[in-house]
């Protein structure tokens, strides 16, 4: 198959990138490989409209090719779903071995000057209408080479020479980056994920967006504005890093009233199941109206109380959609280590645990019939109400204002304030403001009751979230309390010379 899009510029000084398709896509039958890459195309002229460039793409066979202006950074075509590693190509000449050796010559002599070296040589296309063949390349531009080098190493070089050989052309380039690989945005349906802003959940999503399904996010709200916040800022990482081909959508829902009745109708012990299930029924509600096929969740097997293998048989029963459970079988150091590599890491870890549902011996292995029991107890009306309130959220054209906090904010420290920076010891150790007081987030939330009335606080962490999140509980129990904008990077910025 070839197809080009649109035409590729004769541009001495740009940028030739080339893509491989992954394996998901390569092995598929020729109807439904046509159908991913037509899909694919159009992921990465959102994804390279999305960073401001014009798209200039050219496909063929197993393999395309990217065109950018001088010195634009690729990276980002690394995570567009569908592609399993991509070359800056840093020559491209006629595909004839006299004119691959002469370019490789002369593009690598010296960098494998004194070093082990390999060259390694492929053709991609129709082979029988590329007459040279790859070992011909290898060992006559590795004979060209080797006066220069100190001796081919085909086991571990130090410098490795890549030739692709089309039917037209050959590319020279020394690295392969590895790429996400998976299924093309889009081409396994849609879904909806219940998204609370922490590790699991943004890290669930992650996974089945490199399936292929796209998805819109529905966030419980049980901690107000700052949780709000908080998971708005998650969600726009995975919106803006990871949803090339589609324009997600938040639906944000007040749980408050929610969380009210089960507190005065039900078992304290069954709060954290009964939860659960509500999420799963406000899920299912967007679900429909989204028309997606499917519900996803962060759980893993045992990680709460409420996620022991039976309560989440019980939790399943609240509805009729598929579930889908991408980490159910995940350690949390696995879950961590892939929030670092998606971008989410940094904005979930200060995303509060928010629910105050929990009981102090919560029910691990909760019965249907109790669950129903319990649930017989609440009127669903009040959940219905909250969805159909729900405020939506366009997750790729967020306004600044949305992700901001301004009636908790301050941007300078009034006299006489109490600076309370609420990191860990170490983060305060290694830099904070001259008059700021130490207190660890959570020390502080148990035992702001104490504080000084009267006095003004001004509360300040790494991100701005936790700050906010404890200048708002404050602030409901009368104190007069702010957090910093910015968090420590724009207080430092504040005491500190240009």
């Amino acid at each position: 198959m070839t197809m080009l899009l649109p035409s590729m510029a004769d541009d001495p000084t740009a940028t030739l990138v080339l893509l491989r398709f992954s394996g998901d896509v390569h092995i598929k039958s020729r109807a439904t490989r046509h159908q991913f890459v037509r899909r694919l195309i159009g992921n990465l002229h959102d994804a390279l409209t999305a960073h401001g460039v014009a798209p200039r793409v050219h496909t063929s066979h197993n393999r395309i090719l990217i065109e950018l202006p001088a010195d634009t950074p690729h990276g980002f075509l690394g995570r567009v779903f569908g592609i399993q590693s991509l070359s800056r190509v840093e020559t491209r000449c006629a595909s004839d071995a006299n004119t691959i050796v002469r370019a490789g010559t002369e593009l690598f002599r010296e960098r494998v000057a004194g070093k082990r070296f390999a060259v390694r040589a492929r053709r991609v296309g129709n082979r029988n209408r590329i007459p040279i063949a790859s070992g011909a390349i290898e060992r006559e531009l590795g004979a060209a080479l080797l006066p220069s080098a100190a001796k081919v190493d085909l086991g571990s070089p130090e410098v490795t020479v890549h030739v692709e050989v089309t039917e037209r052309e050959a590319y020279l380039f020394a690295n392969r980056e590895p790429a996400e690989g998976g299924l093309p945005l889009g081409v396994e349906g849609r879904a909806v994920t219940l998204l609370s802003g922490g590790f699991d959940s943004a890290v669930a999503a992650w996974q089945l967006l490199r399936r292929g399904v796209v998805q819109d996010y529905v966030f419980c709200n049980l901690g107000g504005i700052t949780h709000e916040v908080g998971v708005l800022r998650v969600a726009q990482v995975l919106a803006e890093r990871w949803h090339y081909g589609h324009q997600p959508i938040l639906y944000a829902i007040d749980f408050e009233a929610v969380t009210a009745e089960l507190r005065a109708k039900t078992a304290r012990r069954y709060w954290q199941v009964l939860l659960k299930r509500l999420m799963l029924r406000a899920a299912e509600r967007i679900a429909r109206q989204r028309r997606a096929a499917a519900i996803i969740t962060g759980e893993a097997v045992g990680q709460v109380s409420s996620q022991t293998l039976q309560n989440l048989a019980v939790i399943s029963r609240a509805t009729d959609a598929m579930l889908l459970r991408p980490l159910v079988g995940s350690n949390k150091a696995e879950i961590i280590n892939t929030a670092q590599r998606i971008g989410t890491f940094e904005l979930s870890k200060v995303v509060g645990e928010y629910c105050d549902l929990v009981p102090h011996k919560p029910a691990t292995a909760a019965s249907f019939e109790a669950i129903d029991a319990e649930e017989a107890r609440v009127d669903l009306a009040i959940l219905h109400t909250a969805v159909d309130r729900a405020r939506k959220f366009d997750l790729r054209n967020l306004e600044r204002a949305q992700l901001e906090i301004p009636e908790l904010e301050i941007e300078q420290i009034p006299p006489g304030a109490a600076l309370i920076d609420l990191r860990s010891k170490a983060e305060y150790e290694s830099w904070h403001h001259p008059d700021a007081l130490w207190l660890e987030f959570q020390q502080a939330a148990a035992t702001y009751p104490s504080f000084e009335r009267g006095r003004r606080y001004v509360l300040v962490c790494q991100y701005g979230l936790m700050s906010a999140h404890l200048a708002e509980r404050m602030r409901k129990d009368g104190f007069d309390a702010f957090h910093f904008r910015g968090g420590t990077r724009a207080l430092r910025r504040s005491v500190e010379p240009a």
